[in-house]
């Protein structure tokens, strides 16, 4: 076997071994319906779909720093409390964040999905419990200050994106019942 043909194979080998291990990345921290069934006690109730409307749109731009990319979302409701899960990029993937908000406060924020190499540290308990009891002011922005984690500056911007945004989506649909 020729040097190039050798050194063509060696890295053929590099990116199957190195490339391939990002495709199986995701860390799966808490299944959906596991996260559904802690927020709401064991009795999920039925899904509803929140259409965004220009307005929503706009919002969602706003608090996100980019358009939004979805049409419709999904949530769960039962009284005045409120779970979504929502998807955010991080630097390059998306991260699976669920979010609870009960009478307009963040109750809980939960990592359910994390699929980059770094940042994973805004799956503990001490970045997350910063939500707790946060709501959203009028200038779209959580009166809680949260901190980031060096090294995990996207990441953060993310997550907090996603909470931002549950808890503008909270108030559309339990201000308009």
């Amino acid at each position: 076997m020729g040097f190039w043909c050798k050194r063509l194979l060696a890295g053929l080998f590099t990116v199957a071994l190195f490339g391939g291990s990002a495709v199986i990345a995701d860390d799966v921290y808490q299944e959906s319906n596991a996260f559904l069934e802690e927020a709401f006690k064991g009795k999920v109730p039925t899904p509803e779909v929140l259409w965004l409307t220009e307005e929503h749109r706009d919002a969602a731009s706003r608090i996100l720093n980019h358009p939004p990319h979805m049409l419709r979302v999904r949530y769960w409701r039962q009284d005045a409390r409120t779970a979504w899960i929502l998807e955010e990029i991080g630097k390059e993937r998306p991260i699976t964040v669920g979010v609870v908000l009960h009478n307009g406060a963040i109750e809980n924020v939960s990592i359910l999905i994390y699929r980059e190499s770094i940042g994973w540290e805004v799956r503990h308990r001490f970045f997350t419990k910063q939500f707790e009891q946060a709501e959203l002011n009028e200038r779209l922005m959580l009166t809680n200050s949260i901190d980031g984690i060096v090294g995990a500056t996207l990441s953060v911007r993310a997550v907090t994106g996603v909470a931002r945004l549950a808890a503008y989506f909270h108030g559309q649909v339990v201000s308009g019942s």
